[in-house]
């Protein structure tokens, strides 16, 4: 029987071991994973390695009949390659969470996997059940990273369609999905607080997105339909991103002739290296779920952006570049980094903020500050009790 959800749900238990099968065949899947694993052997020995590649997978992941039992698997991975490319990640608000509730983590968005991977951290970290997570569908151009997704609890956000009422149709149906896993599966959901990434550095909560939660409970008050979610505000903090050149590269682009085209395959590249670009400190900070009655959508977001900047850990390097940007606002009071940090801690921060000066080109620099100096400016606005 053909389910309501299945165009767009996550693989379920049943599924694992025919996708996994499936997957352990694909050659783009392993011809990926062996440019990822040996960047250097690839090309010449891409044909030895790949058999080999896929030998160790099936072996290793022989008998994983589960999602929970995959994602054990793949959580040492996951903890490895975080080590590997952090200072360390710290969390605060999960012990809010009450085991048996599911909740909806609305979250600010700078990073395609990174984000959700790092919610999943703290929650799986703390002991319940990882989110599922939503992602559009322009990221799952190739059918081994649906696959992959699907079978990691993520579920398809139809964004490329061009019809209004195809757009209409598919938000309905994502709307009715959201509910039905909190409210009836009791699994969490994360969604990014808007599509596409904040690549100026300000995190603002699409009102669209809001209005979608109701959008399949029609019948049922707007506010009441928003509390019954738990609406969970997460802040996701990078002290430094690794794509922050490129996304500099874009705001100038954008800025410069009023268009930017992406290049194929470079959604590809912004996933790689931003799972392996090196981060500094991450913390994640989960807000208290909204309670409070609001009437439309402008109002809860409005509402979110305060939970969400105010949570917002703002490391040295953000009061650096807020220092040197020229949007700064001589209204706030906004202490400089020396009165708040350490030496040796400043001192790094200066030498790694330089360095990436440095590295991008003078005409981009402008929209590289931005991007780190726009959460004090947002955070220091919601201190002085300024609008969002």
């Amino acid at each position: 029987m053909m389910g309501e959800f299945d165009a767009i749900r996550p693989y379920d238990d049943s599924e694992v071991k025919a996708v996994l099968t499936r997957l352990l065949k694909d050659p783009a899947f392993l011809d990926t994973l062996t440019h990822f694993r040996f960047p250097r052997f690839a090309g010449a020995l891409g044909w030895l390695l790949k058999p080999m590649i896929a030998k160790k997978l099936r072996r290793e992941f022989a008998g994983i009949d589960s999602v929970a039992a995959l994602q054990d698997k793949v959580e040492m991975y996951v903890d490895h390659t975080i080590e590997r490319a952090t200072d360390g990640v710290t969390y605060t608000g999960v012990e809010q969470f009450k085991s048996g509730s599911a909740y909806l983590f609305l979250a600010n968005h700078r990073d395609i996997v990174m984000d959700p991977a790092f919610v999943n951290y703290a929650v799986y970290h703390a002991g319940l059940p990882t989110p599922r997570i939503a992602i559009g569908d322009n990221l799952l151009q190739r059918p081994f990273v649906s696959d992959l997704m699907r079978l990691n609890k993520s579920f398809i956000v139809h964004r490329s369609l061009s019809g209004r009422r195809e757009r209409l149709a598919a938000y309905q149906l994502l709307s009715a999905y959201i509910n039905h896993s909190i409210r009836t599966d009791c699994q969490s959901i994360w969604i990014a607080q808007a599509e596409g990434r904040a690549k100026d550095g300000d995190d603002r909560t699409d009102s669209a997105i809001l209005k979608m939660f109701h959008m399949s409970r029609k019948d049922e008050p707007f506010a009441e339909v928003v509390r019954s979610l738990n609406l969970t505000p997460v802040s996701i903090s990078y002290e430094y991103d690794p794509c922050d050149a490129a996304k500099a590269r874009e705001l100038y682009i954008r800025a410069s002739t009023g268009e930017y085209k992406k290049a194929p395959g470079e959604d590809d590249l912004s996933i790689a290296q931003g799972i392996t670009g090196y981060k500094g400190r991450v913390h994640i900070n989960f807000s208290a779920p909204v309670t409070d009655l609001h009437e439309d959508t402008k109002q809860l977001a409005a509402e979110i952006d305060r939970k969400i900047l105010a949570g917002y850990r703002l490391f040295p390097v953000h009061y650096l570049a807020y220092a040197q940007w020229e949007g700064a606002d001589p209204a706030l009071e906004v202490p400089t980094a020396g009165q708040l940090f350490g030496a040796e801690e400043l001192t790094q921060a200066r030498e790694e903020w330089q360095r990436r000066l440095n590295e991008c080109p003078a005409e981009h620099r402008p929209y590289l500050v931005q991007q780190y100096a726009t959460p004090v400016r947002n955070q220091y606005r919601i201190k002085a009790g300024l609008a969002p």
